[in-house]
């Protein structure tokens, strides 16, 4: 990228051209605070998230704090929370933005200092919304590595230009700064690559890959807007840009390869014959469980007085469902992990970057890229439930275990999950309708510990011998979300046996089930939870990875073994169900 034509988008005088972030004596709310409080607060103190008690959308909501009282002293930053919680040490419980979100920069810190000594001036009319935290890391180095720093390194500074560093990226060019913090429109890295693909000046040229996609130049711009903050320890290393994946070897005739095992392989022709049985993942010898499921006739959905029932629980459907086996927990790290994480390269769409036509079928199917980041959280992966995966890592996982298995798994139809966590019961809950036993049966908000999932297994099972059911993680189902699912599946009469939605698009998708950081209503056999494009808002990948939900932290599924094996065409469709790309 050659940055060599600044002074055609910026009027800056020389005096402020000397250095890349003079400092800032007086911060203007609008431009150096809201931009802030939106990327690292909003998303967990707001309508939508109030931890704490604590909303911090408005200047009122701010003074009035949360359970341990204002979060903001106008004219004293030591009094203030909203200031010197983000002070603490990294690994200390209080510190915010939490260890595992970042802590916010030097400069992010004395800003916020500043501007509460002087008032803490927050126009009454402006309220804040939610926006991405851009982490450098994660959303900028590959955006530079990939695009810019060919051109612009020690090496070779085409105009005079290297942006290896923080400190050579902040203060070297012919037009220095190239990057102006809070100042997006001023700063040449930010401004070139949003020009014409066919300007002279556009950066990266259009015969070197440019222009950048929207994506790339939105997350440029917001991280400038951010303070455009760069760990000084970070040194950028020029990247290939990775082109697209063609030729996926885990096609329509992959499965039926994987049809014909399944059919030779599994014996059960009968309901007779089903029983419950303790298994092992063939390639890492991790164990799972599945629970037999007889077939039946029950009432679907919940009626107009049960409390706190939403509109798309009715109304109400007589609905008979074919026997099938059910995971007896929901599947844990242990088994799913070294299905997401191999030694292997993987093209986006997970396809093996070199793989040979006669390969096993185990080796062929789609696995996940590596994530950016420890998916756990730090939640846990001994005998804790897997989440984050999108609906379609979730269906691939059931594909890669049926290769190596011989048993055809899916992810349960709505109809299946609801009929097998209700277990016969009619109530709101598997135990009844008296909410206030919720914590003898299932792990939630109030009772999760330390506020995160539990291990698998921990309360015991429904009537039908099911784990964690309706609590802990919730799970998805394989059904594309329809507000007025119910009603549709009324009007199929005898063929709603065996129905499910099949997916047209990337959201939402249908999850069932409350988890860890739901309230109890969320518990209900009735509830359900469409899924939404926040649910990876804060995904560094560009595009936005088809594997991972990183806002999901609720989130992950169950497995389910149907008696009837479905055809070749069949399992395809099921397995490549999830239209995740946006």
């Amino acid at each position: 990228m050659r940055l060599t034509h600044l002074l055609t988008l910026t009027t800056l005088n020389a005096a402020l051209c000397s250095g890349a972030a003079a400092k800032i004596e007086k911060p203007d709310f609008n431009k150096h605070i809201k931009p802030i409080l939106e990327a690292a607060c909003v998303h967990c103190h707001s309508e939508k998230s109030d931890k704490g008690g604590l909303k911090l959308t408005t200047l009122e909501e701010a003074l009035k704090g949360g359970d341990n009282g204002t979060s903001l002293v106008p004219g004293d930053p030591a009094k203030s929370p909203l200031y010197t919680t983000t002070t603490l040490g990294v690994d200390e419980d209080e510190v915010m933005p939490p260890k595992k979100e970042g802590l916010l920069s030097k400069e992010q810190q004395e800003l916020l200092k500043l501007w509460i000594q002087q008032g803490a001036n927050w126009p009454k009319e402006v309220k804040l919304a939610q926006t991405v935290r851009v982490n450098f890391e994660k959303h900028i180095q590959p955006i530079l590595e990939e695009n810019c720093v060919t051109c612009h390194n020690p090496e070779k500074a085409k105009g005079e230009l290297n942006i290896a560093t923080m400190k050579d990226a902040f203060s070297t060019g012919d037009n220095a700064p190239a990057i102006i913090p809070f100042e997006a429109e001023k700063s040449g890295l930010y401004g070139l690559t949003t020009l014409d693909a066919d300007d002279d000046d556009l950066m990266p040229p259009k015969k070197s890959g440019g222009p950048l996609k929207k994506e790339q130049t939105d997350l440029l711009r917001a991280w400038i807007e951010q303070g455009a903050v760069w760990p000084e320890n970070i040194t950028l290393k020029a990247k290939e840009k990775k082109g697209p994946a063609t030729n996926n070897p885990d096609n329509l005739a992959l499965v039926q390869k994987i049809h014909a095992f399944i059919v030779q392989t599994s014996k059960e022709k009968a309901e007779a014959e089903m029983k419950a049985y303790d298994s092992k993942v063939p390639k890492t010898e991790k164990p799972y469980s599945m629970v037999a499921i007889k077939g039946g006739e029950f009432l679907m959905g919940s009626p107009a007085s049960e409390a706190n029932r939403k509109d798309d629980e009715g109304p109400q459907v007589k609905v008979k469902v074919k026997p099938f086996w059910m995971g007896k927990f929901e599947v844990t790290w242990d088994e799913y992990l070294p299905f997401m994480i191999t030694d292997v390269g993987r093209n986006k769409d997970g396809s093996k970057q070199k793989f040979n036509p006669d390969d096993a079928i185990t080796e062929i199917t789609s696995q996940p890229t590596t994530p950016y980041t420890e998916m756990s959280f730090g939640m846990g992966t001994d005998g804790y439930p897997a989440i984050s995966m999108t609906q379609h890592a979730a269906n691939k996982y059931c594909q890669w275990l049926s290769a190596q298995t011989g048993h055809f798994y899916r992810l349960p139809t709505e109809e299946e999950w609801e009929y097998a966590a209700r277990a016969g019961t009619t109530t709101a809950y598997y135990w009844g309708d008296d909410v206030s036993k919720a914590k003898d049966h299932e792990w939630y908000y109030d009772n999760a510990p330390n506020f995160q999932y539990a291990k698998v297994g921990q309360k015991g099972p429904n009537p039908w011998g099911l784990h964690d059911i309706l609590g802990n993680v919730a799970e998805w189902t394989l059904d594309q979300y329809q507000p007025d699912y119910l009603k549709n599946l009324a009007a199929l009469g005898d063929k709603a046996t065996g129905y499910y939605v099949p997916s047209t698009k990337p959201y939402p998708h249908t999850a069932r089930g409350g988890s860890f950081d739901d309230d109890p209503d969320k518990l209900r056999a009735a509830f359900r939870r469409a899924s939404h494009a926040d649910w990876k808002q804060q995904d560094p990948q560009l595009p936005k990875s088809i594997w991972y939900l990183t806002d999901a932290k609720f989130l992950g599924f169950r497995l389910v073994r149907p008696l009837e094996i479905p055809t070749a065409e069949e399992m395809y469709k099921y397995w490549n169900n999830g239209v995740e790309k946006e």
